[in-house]
C-alpha cells in the first residue's frame, strides 16, 4: 500500500464516529484506499475497511470509523492500492494480506459532557498561488501551521477542532494572474494546498471543519460573475465538495456513493457537549434582488433561527465566512453591512428571545479583532463577534487596520433602539491564528502571530 497523496484530512468526529478523507492515485487497474484502527495501546488493529477509488471524484474517497468511544485517544493507518486482480471489489480486498504504510496518525474522540472547558483553532485566507504547475515560495502560507501544530501539543484543554472560516484556497489568484476555472486547475490547486507538509500532520490529527467564501470561487461571489462563468461555478464546487465538504457534517448524505458530488447544502450544526456551533453557508446561496436581499436563502435563515431560538447550548457559535459586523468604510457590498434587513432580522431574534452567549465567528478581511454589540434601551443584551484572518496574505493585498472600520455610529435601529458596537481588542494586521478557550465563565480568544507568539489576549464574559 501506498500513503495517500492527499490526506488523511480528520473532518467530523463525535463520541462514536469520525470521516477521515484521504486521496489515492490513478492505476492500471481499480483502486481501492482503506484505513484500519485501534485505541492507543492496544496491539490489535481493526480489520480494514475498503472503499474503491473513481476517477470522476479525483481518485478520493471518506471512511466513517464507527462505533468508536467518546473521549477515548486511537490510532490509525491509511492508504492506497491497486491489486493485481481487476476483479476485485471493496469486499473482496480486505481478504488480502496488505502491507499499510508505516505512518500511524492518531485522533481523539471528544467528550459528550457538559461544562467542559474546551479549545478551538480558528483561521482563514491562506493565499498560494500557483504557476505553471508550480507553487510560488509554498512554505510561507504552510508556515503559520507548524505553529499551530506546536500549539496542539501543548493545548490546554486540547484542541478539539480547527475551524477554517474561507478561503482555503484561491482559485481566483486576485483575479490578477491566470485565475483557474479548469476541472483540472482547481483541483490541482487543492491537491497542492492540503499536501504541504505542515497543514497536512494538522489535519491528520485534529477534527476539522472548513466552509466555503469567495475565493474558492472568485473574489466577491456571485457579486462579480460574468455570463461564461457558469462552468467556473460548476467546477469549484465540485472540487469544494470533493476536498472540503466531503468530510464534515454536510457530506454525510454523500456517503452512498452515488455518482453526485455535491450534498444537497454546505451549511451544518455540530456540537461538542453544551458547545454548539451552527456554520453558515454565506456564500452560495445569495439573492442580490432588491425585492428579497439576502445572504442567506430562506431556508437556511429559518434554520438559524429555528436552532437559536431553540437549542439549550449553553454557548452558541455562529460561524459566517464574512465579518458580521463591524462595518468597513469601504463597502464593497460583500459583507452582511450590505445585507442590513437580514442581519438586523437576526439580532432582534435574539434580544427579543433573550438569548445568551450568541458568538459570531468569521474571517475574509485580512485582519484579525473581537467586538461586541450592544443595544441602547436593553442593557442585557450583548453579541460579541471574533474575526480571524489571514493565515498567510498575498504581497499584492493589504491587511486591514482600526481605521478600516466605521466606529462611533449606529450599526442598525430597530423600532425601539438602535444597535452599536465597539471593539473589544485591537486589530491585528499581520498573519495570525485564533485560539479559543471555552469554560464556564469566559471564551478567552489569543490571537497569535505566524510564529505562534501570543499577539492579543481577549476574555469574552458568559453569561
Amino acid at each position: 500500500m501506498f500513503k495517500p497523496t492527499v490526506g488523511p484530512i480528520v473532518g467530523h468526529t463525535t463520541t462514536h464516529h469520525a470521516r477521515i478523507f484521504l486521496r489515492g492515485d490513478h492505476a492500471n487497474n481499480r483502486v481501492f484506499a482503506g484505513i484500519r484502527h485501534r485505541r492507543q495501546g492496544d496491539t490489535r488493529w481493526s480489520q480494514g475497511q475498503f472503499v474503491q477509488l473513481k476517477a470522476y471524484r479525483d481518485m478520493t474517497a471518506v471512511i466513517v470509523l464507527k462505533g468508536l468511544r467518546a473521549d477515548t485517544a486511537y490510532e490509525y493507518q491509511a492508504g492506497w492500492f491497486s491489486p493485481m486482480r481487476p476483479t476485485h471489489t471493496a469486499a473482496t480486498v480486505g481478504q488480502l494480506l496488505l502491507p499499510w504504510p508505516g505512518e500511524v496518525y492518531h485522533l481523539h474522540t471528544p467528550s459528550g459532557t457538559d461544562n467542559t472547558a474546551r479549545s478551538y483553532i480558528v483561521g482563514s485566507c491562506r493565499y498560494l498561488q500557483i504557476v505553471g504547475d508550480v507553487p510560488l515560495l509554498p512554505g510561507l502560507g504552510d508556515r503559520i501551521f507548524a505553529s499551530i501544530n506546536h500549539l496542539v501539543k501543548r493545548a490546554d484543554p486540547p484542541i478539539s477542532a480547527v475551524l477554517m472560516t474561507g478561503d482555503q484556497v484561491y482559485l481566483d489568484d486576485l483575479n490578477r494572474v491566470a485565475p483557474d476555472r479548469s476541472a483540472r486547475d482547481i483541483l490541482f490547486k487543492y491537491r497542492t494546498a492540503f499536501s504541504l507538509p505542515h497543514i497536512r500532520r494538522l489535519m491528520s490529527s485534529v477534527p476539522t471543519y472548513m466552509i466555503l467564501d469567495d475565493h474558492e470561487i472568485e473574489d466577491n461571489w456571485p457579486a462579480n460573475k460574468e455570463p461564461d462563468d457558469e462552468r467556473l461555478y460548476a467546477n469549484a464546487l465540485d472540487a469544494y465538495a470533493l476536498y472540503q465538504a466531503s468530510h464534515g457534517p454536510a457530506g454525510e448524505d454523500l456517503d452512498d456513493a452515488s455518482p453526485g458530488r455535491s450534498p444537497q447544502r454546505f451549511w451544518y450544526l455540530f456540537a461538542h457537549g453544551d458547545i454548539q456551533w451552527f456554520v453558515t453557508d454565506s456564500r452560495t446561496r445569495r439573492n442580490l434582488s432588491a425585492a428579497d436581499r439576502r445572504i442567506l436563502d430562506q431556508e437556511q435563515e429559518q434554520a438559524l433561527l429555528e436552532w437559536l431560538i431553540g437549542s439549550t447550548a449553553r454557548v452558541k457559535l455562529v460561524v459566517t465566512s464574512v465579518m458580521f459586523y463591524p462595518d468597513r468604510k469601504l463597502d464593497d457590498g460583500d459583507a452582511w453591512q450590505a445585507f442590513p434587513n437580514q442581519r438586523l432580522r437576526l439580532i432582534e431574534a435574539i434580544r427579543t428571545h433573550r438569548i445568551k452567549n450568541v458568538i459570531f465567528v468569521s474571517g475574509d478581511v485580512h485582519g484579525s479583532l473581537t467586538s461586541r454589540l450592544v443595544h441602547s434601551q436593553d442593557p442585557d443584551f450583548a453579541v460579541h463577534t471574533i474575526v480571524s484572518s489571514p493565515l498567510c496574505n498575498s504581497l499584492l493585498l493589504p491587511y486591514a487596520t482600526a481605521s478600516s472600520f466605521i466606529i462611533g455610529e449606529p450599526m442598525a435601529k430597530a423600532a425601539d433602539g438602535e444597535y452599536r458596537y465597539e471593539l473589544t481588542s485591537k486589530v491585528i494586521s499581520q498573519d495570525n491564528f485564533a485560539q479559543l478557550r471555552v469554560t464556564t465563565q469566559s471564551i478567552q480568544v489569543t490571537f497569535h502571530d505566524r510564529d505562534g507568539g501570543p499577539l492579543e489576549v481577549v476574555d469574552i464574559p458568559l453569561r
